[in-house]
This record gives C-alpha cells, sequence and structure tokens, in this order.
C-alpha cells in the first residue's frame, strides 16, 4: 500500500503495463465453438502467434462462474517468454469459447546466445535501486514486450528505492544492455481490535498456547513486523483496544484479511489470495505513515502521521491483499492505475461483508495524515473521469473506483449514500450491488492475459457482465456505469 509507488510493494493504499488483450478477434479467427483447450494447443491457431520452437505449459485452472479460465505459460527455445503468456475461456462442455492473447506477433527466429553476462543485468539491475539487500533471482528470457521479441536478462532485486522498500525484477537487452522494462512488486495500500471494537478472531492452539494465525488460510499469521514473530499468548484473548498498540493492530489487521478470506469463498468461490487456499503473513509495525503488499511474501501495516496509530483497519488490509488476488490471477498485476481501484473494490466489498455496508472512504477510519481526511473517496475522487491521460496510479485510479461506486450504488442512491454526478452529464446508473459488482470485477480480472487498462476493463467486464447474466441487465448497468465515467466504447465491443 505504498499510497506513491507503482510497483511490486503491490499496492500501496493511497495516493496509490503491457496491454490487456480482451478485444475479441474476428470470427474467423477465434476458437471454433467445438474446439477444446487441448484442440487448440495442438493445432496452435493464428491468434496465439506461435512458431516451432514455441512450448505450452499450464500455469493455474479457475472456475468462476460456469466457466474456466486457465493461463499458460510459454517458452522459446526452452527459455521463459515473458509476455508470452494467454488465457483460454471454456464453457461447461469444456469448449473454448474466448481467448486473450498478451503477444501480439509471432518471435521468429531468435538466437538465444547472450553477448552480456549475468553479472552485467544484476549490476543495471542494483542500479535502479537507493540500496540493495539481495538479488534473489536472474534468468535469460526471451521478452515480448515491446515491438521486436528479444533476448534479455531479468533480474530481480530487493532493497530500497526512492520512495520506500522495493523488490524490482529488471530486464535488460541480453546483447545491448537497454533495459527493456521494470516492474515493481512492492504495491504501497476474540480480539480487542482498535478500529473494529471487540471482535472474533480465528486462531491456533498449539499445546497450551494460542496464536494469531489463521487456520482456515495457509500462511496468514499475522506478526510483529520487524521480527516476523506471530503473536501468542496463553488465553485466547489479544489486544487492548488502542491502536497505537502492536499486538492490537494485529487484531484489527487479521479481523479483516480473515473477513477477506470469507468473503472471497462465498462471493467469488475463490479459496484464499493464491486461490489454492493461502495467503501472505501480514505484519504490524513498519516504521512508515503507509502500508504496502509485497507479492507472495507480505503485507506490511504502518502507522498514521500523528498519533503512531497502526492502519490496518479492514478497507485497507482488503485493499492490500486485493493486490494478491490481482498478481495471481490472468497475467498478473493490472496497470495504468488499473490496480489501485482493483485493490479499492475489494476494500470496499470486504467492509461490506464484514460490517454490512461501507463509506465508499478508503481508510477513513484511520486518519493516516493527521488532517481527519480520508486516504480517497470513492464516490467523489480527484479524478473522476477518464480523459485518456497518463498520471500516478492513486490518482488514476479514481477512474475506477467512481465507476465501481457508480455500478454498485448508482448516481443518485436512495439508500443514504452520496450522490456522484456522472461525467457526461446525462446518463444515469442504477447500482447493481459491490457484491454483484466485484462478480464482474473478479471474471475481468481471471480473462486478463497482461497488464490492463481501462479500455480493456471496459472489454473485460462487459464480457464479464454478459457472461454471468445471460438476461443483459448486470452488462447493461456495466457499460452505463463506463459511459458514466467516460471510457469510451471499445472495438467489437459485445452487445448485452
Amino acid at each position: 500500500m505504498r499510497f506513491g509507488n507503482r510497483a511490486k510493494l503491490a499496492g500501496a493504499l493511497f495516493v496509490a503495463c503491457g496491454v490487456l488483450s480482451t478485444l475479441t478477434l474476428p470470427a474467423a479467427a477465434g476458437p471454433a465453438r467445438s474446439d477444446t483447450a487441448a484442440e487448440v494447443l495442438a493445432d496452435r491457431p493464428a491468434y496465439l502467434h506461435a512458431t516451432t520452437h514455441d512450448r505450452f505449459k499450464q500455469r493455474s485452472a479457475t472456475d468462476f462462474a460456469g466457466m474456466k479460465y486457465t493461463v499458460y505459460d510459454r517458452t522459446y527455445k526452452g527459455l521463459p517468454v515473458v509476455g508470452g503468456h494467454f488465457v483460454l475461456v471454456t464453457d461447461r462442455n469444456s469448449e473454448v469459447i474466448d481467448e486473450s492473447v498478451a503477444q501480439t506477433r509471432s518471435i521468429g527466429d531468435l538466437s538465444i546466445t547472450p553477448k552480456l553476462g549475468a553479472a552485467d543485468a544484476e549490476k543495471a539491475a542494483k542500479n535502479r535501486l537507493v540500496s540493495v539487500d539481495e538479488v534473489e533471482d536472474t534468468r535469460l528470457v526471451v521478452s515480448v514486450l515491446g515491438r521486436t521479441a528479444r533476448l534479455a536478462w531479468e533480474t530481480t532485486v530487493t532493497g530500497t528505492g526512492t520512495e520506500g522498500p522495493s523488490s524490482l525484477t529488471v530486464q535488460i537487452d541480453a546483447l545491448t544492455g537497454a533495459v527493456i522494462d521494470s516492474q515493481e512488486h512492492i504495491h504501497l495500500g476474540t480480539g480487542h481490535s482498535g478500529w473494529n471494537g471487540t471482535v472474533p478472531l480465528e486462531t491456533k492452539l498449539t499445546g497450551n498456547v494460542y496464536s494469531m494465525d489463521s487456520p482456515a488460510t495457509k500462511n496468514m499469521p499475522c506478526q510483529l513486523s520487524y521480527a516476523n514473530t506471530t503473536w501468542s499468548g496463553p488465553d485466547d484473548v489479544f489486544g487492548n483496544g488502542d491502536p497505537a498498540d502492536l499486538e492490537t493492530g494485529c487484531v484489527d489487521a487479521l479481523y479483516g484479511a480473515q473477513g477477506q478470506m470469507r468473503m472471497m469463498k462465498e462471493w467469488l468461490g475463490r479459496d484464499g489470495v493464491d486461490g489454492k487456499g493461502g495467503a501472505v503473513p501480514i505484519r504490524v509495525g513498519a516504521d512508515m505513515v503507509n502500508a504496502f503488499y509485497q507479492d507472495g511474501k507480505q503485507v506490511q501495516i504502518g502507522h498514521n502521521k500523528l498519533h503512531g496509530q497502526w492502519i490496518g483497519d479492514v478497507d485497507v488490509i482488503a485493499h492490500e491483499l486485493g493486490h494478491g488476488v490481482d498478481f495471481q490471477t490472468g497475467g498478473g498485476l493490472s496497470g495504468w492505475g488499473t490496480a489501485e481501484f482493483i485493490g479499492d473494490a475489494f476494500g470496499a466489498a470486504t467492509e461490506t461483508y464484514l460490517r454490512g455496508k461501507t463509506d465508499w472512504l478508503v481508510g477513513g477510519a484511520v486518519n493516516l495524515r493527521g488532517d481527519g481526511a480520508p486516504i480517497r473517496s470513492m464516490y467523489n475522487p480527484p479524478l473522476k473521469c477518464y480523459d485518456g491521460g497518463y498520471y500516478e496510479e492513486h490518482y488514476a485510479a479514481g477512474v475506477g473506483i467512481h465507476w465501481v461506486y457508480l455500478l454498485s450504488e448508482g448516481s443518485n442512491p436512495t439508500n443514504g449514500q452520496p450522490v456522484s454526478p456522472t461525467c457526461n452529464g446525462t446518463t444515469t446508473t442504477s447500482g447493481i450491488g459491490i457484491k454483484n459488482a466485484l462478480k464482474i470485477i473478479y471474471g475481468a480480472m481471471l480473462s486478463d492475459a497482461w497488464k490492463s487498462n481501462y479500455m480493456t476493463y471496459r472489454a473485460g467486464t462487459v464480457k464479464s457482465a454478459k457472461a454471468l447474466d445471460p438476461t443483459g441487465e448486470l452488462c447493461r448497468a456495466t457499460k452505463a456505469a463506463w459511459d458514466a465515467v467516460s471510457v469510451p466504447v471499445q472495438p467489437k465491443e459485445i452487445a448485452c
């Protein structure tokens, strides 16, 4: 939740790419209704842009709303192809009904002999951080992120960047040393809690000791930030109600996280952040006015500015873990500000699940900056309307969170929620509820083959809404909400 960082600390909540290829290809190029996934892989249709050197391997498969979304990775001459993955969507008869392919052209005949060594790549990656703690991994890959395929070294380094903790993957051309791409993996987003009163917690009992772990979710304890030790005690009672108390901060964070796991299972049929019953440790006590998710490793919760209170309230922790779901679906973390609106949608949904409603104010209770204001307003964000510009990711998220609000509550709610004017001044929207809105978003995330933008999220959510509701009601509401925030109709957009 590093609020001002675009990165692998996924999703700083606050002030916290590639292209998501969800546009439907012409009927002649797309999957035939009679093809199974195995037949598509064997036939290698044109839309896969495959050479004789390409091989495919299933990465994951997720069932949702009667369909299966299967992600495949690609290798070329035995090397991983970055940007070469794709999603095949199959129906109840195991027939392929849709595809989303990140790669836009064939690799052709590419030499896989580098001119530069791994040490050169590691030096270039290290130079992009202020300080380096560790080189996690270096591997030779084929990158298809640009206009042409290139042989590349891919190195991941952890340490400190200009905006705080960083876990950065850098690709450099293995022939010239030019930087091709970089991806940040840290996104800056019975207990007595500080923000939620007395709450039930799921804990583990080992011998005579209770620990703040999560028996229903693998690898989701709440720990002390700087020691990575799980809170434990003899009486199964944790926290004292003071938001500045570390153990109390863990009560808040674990309560929200466990609620989110239950919400995802009941609403989305998803088991854990990774879809396999697992998550990441939650660590409270970071010395920062922020919080963040680090892909596959942890959530770190810091404090607010004036009072040193730990900020792991429900929508904050759910925002960060929402980044984890985003990393683990389709092609990975969404891009161009859309990752932050995804995190906020999971936050609002979890808050609604646990409390019966949401105030649509991200971090409304935690007073992050000390001015009494929320981190973001979802019904009145600074950037309400899409204008085609490129902005800092948390500012850019305004378009998406405005869309989520208009889709969930409508532009003129009758349930006491605030009015939220539409951008074109004419379209009005009727709310379908945050539960339906999250289902629509989740379906689009599953079919997302690469880092998305608002154009591709419009296309993907329209498809998802139509699949969820053949009557077209959800689809029409989805389109109206996108119209209302000025995201235009996309080429070959399906009819409702």
